[in-house]
């Protein structure tokens, strides 16, 4: 079958034939699958940037972790309702051996394998995962919405970790489509003003206003202070948001949160960041990550997808058949696109 794989520890992926899967195992099953959405993690696969060199020990190894399909097949372990089903696929897989996963605190398994990192993944006609990562999909949900769950319980994650309150003024950085759905879900917790900034970003910045927030700003050619001015002449933000995994912006970040404010870092950075101590400590702000997302979110994302999936799908701009799923991930590597799908059975 055909498959985008990262084959070498240097630049670049490879569309090639590979062996058809094995049988599924156990409580394991086979996913045909429908979409697959080319994430930011995909682009620095292929990019090679530092912080992926966990993935030699993998290769050749197929990429792709955002995915919807239908389980066609079930190893003898696997739950017999799951056939049929259409599922999304939870991409990280746990070691079930670690110290946490045998006292049950799975979200923080210490040896977890992700799908389309450590093992295959989801740029392929079918994916073997087992049956506990497979989430099922509402009726009347269609693929490609479906594909957008595992970003969006990063998003929804990031909000979390934020602890946004009503009324809170916030700023998202990145217009792309981790941005765009932490706009989303900032939103739904009620903040007030939410500013939406990007840098030389114009396509991904008419994206967002087509999901409904006008209030963006282009930072290209001038410091963040003062693309944002408008927005800051009297108060500064109760919290930012930072999706871009460019270090040169947490400074700039900083500066423009209140006393008290929150700085929640979901960008992947290649580099560290410089950061003013004293600053922060006589501002009492806080700087918080967030990346995965626990597996409860996964059944609310699923419903609000489901509450209004016309205004999501705004988030995807660009199609692609399998066959030119390299020039979906190159796509999705510049600033034109938003999320970028691989839709199996498309033919251009």
């Amino acid at each position: 079958m055909l498959a985008l794989q990262k084959t070498e520890p240097r630049q670049g992926v490879v569309l090639q034939e590979v062996a058809a899967l094995p049988e599924p195992a156990g409580r394991e099953v086979i996913v045909t699958v429908e979409a697959t959405g080319v994430c930011g993690t995909d682009v620095h696969i292929a990019h090679w940037t530092p912080g992926y060199e966990s993935m030699e020990r993998a290769m050749p190894v197929t990429i792709g972790h955002e995915t919807c399909g239908r389980v066609s097949r079930l190893g003898p372990e696997a739950p017999p309702d799951l056939m049929g089903r259409r599922v999304t696929i939870r991409p990280s897989v746990l070691c079930h051996a670690c110290p946490a996963c045998l006292r049950g605190d799975e979200d923080n398994c210490s040896g977890r394998r992700g799908v389309g990192i450590g093992r295959n993944g989801a740029f392929a006609p079918e994916v073997l995962v087992p049956a506990e990562n497979c989430v099922p999909v509402p009726d009347g949900l269609d693929a490609e919405l479906a594909a957008l769950t595992e970003p969006l319980t990063v998003c929804r994650e990031a909000v979390d970790t934020a602890q946004i309150r009503p009324g809170d003024r916030v700023l998202v950085l990145g217009p792309g489509s981790i941005g765009q759905g932490i706009a989303l879900f900032a939103e739904a917790a009620g903040a007030g003003d939410i500013v939406i900034c990007g840098r030389d970003d114009a396509a991904r910045l008419d994206r967002v206003r087509a999901l409904g927030f006008g209030q963006v700003a282009d930072s290209l050619g001038r410091s963040l202070a003062e693309a944002l001015a408008p927005w800051t002449g009297d108060r500064a933000f109760d919290v930012i948001l930072e999706a871009t995994g460019a270090p040169s912006v947490i400074p700039e970040a900083l500066a423009l949160l209140a006393r008290r404010g929150r700085l929640v870092v979901v960008g992947i950075h290649p580099a560290p960041a410089q950061v003013d101590l004293t600053a922060l400590v006589r501002n009492h702000q806080q700087i918080r990550g967030s990346y995965r997302a626990p597996v409860a979110t996964w059944a609310e994302v699923l419903a609000f997808l489901q509450a209004d999936p016309e205004r999501l799908r705004a988030m995807i701009s660009h199609r692609f058949p399998l066959y030119r799923a390299e020039d979906a991930v190159a796509m999705a590597g510049g600033k034109q696109a938003s999320k970028v799908m691989v839709i199996q059975g498309e033919r251009s």
